[in-house]
C-alpha cells in the first residue's frame, strides 16, 4: 500500500476524521479526543495509531500526556497527490471547452 493509499485508508473510516477534523481544529489529547466521540479511549488510541503511522497526526509529549497534531509533512504529501488530480482535470476540461463545436467549422 503506498502512502498516499493508505492515508485515504486511513480516513476513509468515519471515527478517525472526526479524529482528524478535531486535532486539525487545533491540538488535542487523547482525554479530549475522547470527550468528543461516542467511544472509549482505548479505540480513540487505536485510531489515533492508524493516523499517526498514515503520517497524517503527530504527537508530542507534555508531561503525562501526548498532544496530537496535524502532520504538516504527510499531509503535504496527500494534498500534492490530489492535487494532481485536480490539475489534470482542469487541463482537461480546458481541452473541452475551448474544443469547437461538433459540425462547426
Amino acid at each position: 500500500m503506498t502512502k498516499d493509499s493508505a492515508q485515504l485508508a486511513a480516513l476513509g473510516d468515519p471515527t478517525r476524521r472526526r479524529i482528524f477534523e478535531l486535532v486539525g481544529a487545533r491540538p488535542r489529547t487523547v482525554a479530549e479526543i475522547t470527550r468528543q466521540l461516542p467511544v472509549s479511549q482505548s479505540a480513540v488510541s487505536q485510531h489515533l495509531k492508524v493516523l499517526r503511522e498514515s503520517r497524517l497526526v503527530r504527537a508530542e509529549s507534555k508531561g503525562a500526556s501526548n498532544v496530537y497534531y496535524v502532520d504538516p509533512a504527510g499531509l503535504g504529501q496527500m494534498r500534492a497527490w490530489l492535487d494532481r488530480f485536480w490539475s489534470d482535470t482542469l487541463a482537461a476540461y480546458k481541452l473541452a471547452v475551448e474544443k469547437p463545436p461538433e459540425g462547426s467549422k
